[in-house]
């Protein structure tokens, strides 16, 4: 830790003091930087091994190295110093409520489960914590439920219990609720552990910087696309490609075995455009390919979307996605001016076709549907934004016996909105 943040630390003056632990693609760096505007000392550390994940994380404060008896006891001495120097630690990941996951591994002989939040729990510590998806807290069967035909058919990850089951993901949920103060959605899905009174709506936790995902980027040369300008660019994109795709029947929950044939189909049928499908690219630089497109196309069965749409709002993009119907009412509880705002465009495998053809057809269609959705990701996924409400949630966590009901969170939603 470097002196002048060991001083800005210590410093009574700040309005509270808080620690990322874990990233949440590159949302939590952005969100740090704005709130120490605000006043609060914000730090991110990196606590993950896979060096395959870099590519998600454009920086940290701190970064916990692995291997070796020096480098464990060095993440130690950090836990145990963070201890003192922060009031709220803000977690993100399934099975990501911990600091220390490789040394708790490691002991678990001897260390009881989640340890070390469990520690921060009983230091009168403020835990949040962010949601990872389908299986976070919500059993297979469940979310299976949703729609008329089964999500999880499509899921790579459907028959490898190790990875989602309702057992695992049931047991997970249990313990993420007892020890965070506040959980956060991102879409709906409220069933099992995710139907309780400390989990809320805040969209704006998937933030982003307005000027690194600008209209106006300049496109390296060795990054322009090769078609006209004439030509209709959709674009589809998958991190992590082959390991969430199943290898026998070569489809995903991203629709890429459902996007590919659409496209396809109106080629032959003599509408120039073309698919850009990209894979496994740094999303700082997969955003001189986003600008290039005239359309977005994401997930045509799961239900909500996630950063590769709200990187398209915010360069401009007209977007497709299937919004379902029941998740945009659960939000509309807390965050109503959200969904009622919300330009993305709703598809399915059946419209989707149809979605496609209609905005091909009229482009100045497109250009209204992307100058609004620029409009919405600035005022609900900016950074700023961003550090506007968690600087209301993070006050209010920090109250003397503060309650975490749904409807002290709706209040500070509607404040921060007025504000805006």
């Amino acid at each position: 830790m470097t002196k002048a943040l060991s001083q800005q630390v210590s410093d009574n003056k700040n309005k509270g003091r808080v620690l990322y632990v874990g990233n949440c693609y590159y949302h939590n760096w952005y969100l740090s930087r704005e709130l120490r505007k605000l006043g609060w000392v914000a730090d991110t550390l990196d606590t993950d091994s896979n060096e395959e994940w870099q590519m998600y994380y454009h920086g940290q404060d701190f970064k916990f190295r692995y291997g070796g008896i020096k480098n464990a006891l060095s993440n130690l001495l950090f836990y145990f110093k963070a201890l003192r120097r922060y009031d709220i630690f803000h977690f993100y990941g399934v099975h990501g409520l911990t600091m220390l996951p490789q040394f708790s591994n490691r002991f678990s002989w001897l260390l009881p489960k989640n340890w070390d939040a469990r520690l921060l729990k009983k230091l009168n510590k403020k835990i949040v914590y962010g949601l990872t998806g389908c299986l976070d807290g919500v059993s297979q069967s469940s979310f299976a439920a949703w729609g008329d035909e089964p999500i999880c058919n499509m899921c790579r990850w459907r028959d490898v219990p190790s990875v989602c089951s309702d057992e695992r993901n049931l047991a997970w949920g249990k313990i993420r609720n007892e020890l965070a103060d506040y959980i956060i959605l991102g879409g709906g899905n409220r069933v099992d552990y995710n139907d309780v009174p400390h989990a809320h709506e805040v969209p704006e936790l998937g933030c982003l910087d307005p000027n690194i995902w600008s209209p106006d980027i300049l496109i390296p040369a060795n990054y322009r696309l090769p078609f006209s300008e004439d030509t209709i660019k959709i674009y589809h994109s998958v991190g992590h490609f082959e390991s969430r795709t199943d290898v026998m029947e070569r489809q995903n929950i991203k629709s890429t075995h459902i996007i590919i044939p659409v496209v396809e189909r109106l080629k032959a049928e003599g509408y120039k455009v073309e698919l850009i499908f990209f894979h496994d690219v740094p999303n700082i630089k997969v955003r001189y390919y986003q600008a290039q497109a005239d359309i977005v196309v994401d997930m045509l069965t799961y239900g909500f979307f996630g950063a590769n749409v709200r990187e398209a709002l915010m360069l401009g993009k007209p977007s497709v996605c299937y919004l379902r119907p029941e998740w945009l009412e659960s939000m509309r509880a807390e965050v109503p001016d959200y969904v009622d705002e919300l330009p993305v465009i709703s598809a399915t495998p059946q419209t989707v076709y149809e979605v496609l053809k209609d905005l091909i057809e009229h482009p100045e269609k497109r250009l209204e549907i992307g100058r609004r959705s620029r409009e919405f990701a600035v005022k609900w996924h900016s950074a700023e934004a961003a550090a506007r409400r968690f600087d209301k949630i993070y006050t209010e966590l920090l109250q003397p016996g503060a309650s975490h009901s749904s409807e002290r969170s709706l209040s500070a939603a509607k404040e921060v909105r007025l504000e805006s």
